[in-house]
């Protein structure tokens, strides 16, 4: 969703139109989903990075537009804060030894990129929050040049009425306020990506929802966000702060915040669309010439841009995404739930752990979530976020359990029969999965690294210590050697 808009303003009439079109839209997707024929006979798997940049001091450089400039690749991008690039990966299948390929290509594009980005002094870092960033950081001067970033700023702050309250209370207290989403820039990324059919799509997100908490645990790589340390993924409180078009008075009464779990099991790809439409307004109300049935009617493939528009605003943690390819449909979870890193096969082993653990669960006999409540998942969710690799979760058959041992006992080797069943290598699985059962072993993961380091550095300066420790992160990153060996 970093695609280019026009600086505009928007008046009632077109939201008024944008409404109306967004609505034809969902009617013919409806109609497509039962009778088009999508993109489903060999499924690919995607990946997308975002990554921080950092002067030699381990300070954020505000330089995205240059080093994009420098590295000169189509694949990077710009995202909203100009301490910010996105790389994105080519898909793969997974049959085709679609992990080796992820692995080699990011770690590939990523050296070229740090290589080129190095020489106009900025530096690659691969963490959920940039630990070094403070408060000057927080203002509107830091939004990329892209006019969509400063358009969708004004109109979340519009729609709120008033500043953004960031409140956290984690191992220290942050409160603070901004004037603009520069702090959903602080959150980055690795968004994982996987195909699958209509018919297949609900159990497939209802899976990634299960599992999430899991994800969370093992994975987890921010505990620090203006000089506090907080949550293990202080990420998860901090996107649905930054981007939260509700008041107080809207909070109360209910109104669904636009960064979201959800709060309920699926049973097709269209209730996710269609809560979208009924429930959040747009912010972006820009609306195109195509009449998406007389396309549909002529033999064609609709974009439905106006829908797809309106989903990229919506922040779920999985959200649902229909593109085409080549005049053909297909739908994916996205799956926005992890940190990238610490280290690129770090970050390849959390694709692996997820694939895997979707797909045995998405195809097993009796459903994991109809043994477990929707509000227990969002429950784990939000303790594994705060708790990380100390994570106790509910489990069903199992109950109160910690992450860590249920991955070991149970959640690994159903990871590994869903890699099979995808087509990776025995070697890639054997590789990647023992990353995350060494990880659960030593209780080292990004987060509790970063944490055990900064609580050495007692006697420093608090960003002095930030510094150093992200300096000693950088260079460790670049070594590929997973952190659990750090």
């Amino acid at each position: 969703m970093g695609e280019e808009v026009d600086a505009q303003e928007f008046t009632r009439a077109d939201r008024t139109r944008h409404r109306e079109k967004v609505r034809r839209n969902l009617d013919v997707f409806a109609r497509m989903l039962r009778e088009a024929a999508f993109d489903t006979d060999d499924p690919m798997t995607g990946l997308e990075v975002e990554l921080n940049l950092v002067d030699e001091l381990g300070d954020p450089a505000l330089r995205n537009a240059e080093v994009l400039e420098a590295i000169a690749d189509p694949g990077f991008q710009t995202e909203l804060g100009q301490f910010n690039i996105e790389i994105n990966v080519p898909p793969a299948r997974l049959r085709e030894g679609g992990l080796t390929t992820f692995e080699d290509t990011l770690r590939r594009s990523l050296n070229n990129a740090q290589t080129k980005s190095t020489e106009v002094g900025a530096h690659l870092v691969m963490i959920g929050i940039l630990p070094t960033l403070a408060e000057g950081h927080m203002g509107r001067d830091s939004i990329s040049g892209n006019p969509r970033y400063r358009l969708l700023s004004e109109q979340i702050l519009d729609a709120r009425g008033e500043d953004i309250t960031i409140n956290i209370g984690g191992h220290e207290r942050l409160e603070t306020t901004a004037d603009s989403i520069v702090p959903e820039a602080a959150c980055t990324s690795a968004q994982l990506h996987v195909q699958t059919s209509p018919d297949q799509f609900a159990d497939y997100w209802n899976a990634s929802q299960a599992i999430s908490a899991i994800q969370l645990a093992v994975g987890a790589n921010s505990p620090y966000l203006l000089g506090k340390e907080l949550w293990s993924e202080t990420r998860i409180p901090l996107f649905e702060q930054a981007t939260d078009t509700r008041s107080e008075e809207l909070k109360s009464q209910g109104v669904r915040p636009r960064v979201w779990f959800g709060e309920r099991w699926i049973t097709s790809v269209f209730d996710l669309f269609e809560e979208n439409v009924r429930y959040f307004p747009a912010l972006l109300p820009i609306t195109d010439q195509e009449d998406p049935l007389e396309v549909l009617e002529a033999g064609g493939t609709p974009t439905l841009s106006e829908l797809r528009l309106h989903n990229g605003t919506i922040y779920r943690w999985n959200r649902p995404v229909y593109d085409v390819n080549a005049g053909v449909p297909h739908l994916r979870v996205e799956n926005r739930v992890l940190a990238a890193g610490p280290t690129v096969v770090d970050t390849i082993a959390n694709a692996a752990f997820y694939f895997g653990l979707v797909r045995a669960l998405a195809e097993s006999e009796r459903p994991l979530w109809s043994q477990m409540s929707f509000s227990a998942a969002e429950e784990n969710f939000h303790v594994a976020a705060r708790q990380g690799i100390d994570a106790q979760i509910y489990w069903p058959g199992v109950g109160q359990v910690q992450a860590t041992e249920l991955v070991l006992r149970r959640l690994l080797p159903l990871a590994q029969e869903g890699l099979e069943a995808w087509g990776a290598t025995a070697q890639e699985i054997d590789r990647m999965l023992g990353i995350i059962e060494q990880r659960c072993l030593t209780g080292r993961n990004g987060a509790e690294w970063f944490t055990r380091q900064m609580h050495q550095r007692t006697d420093q300066d608090r960003y002095d210590a930030l510094r150093a420790v992200l300096l000693d992160y950088a260079e460790r990153m670049h070594t590929n050697e997973p952190v659990h060996t750090w």
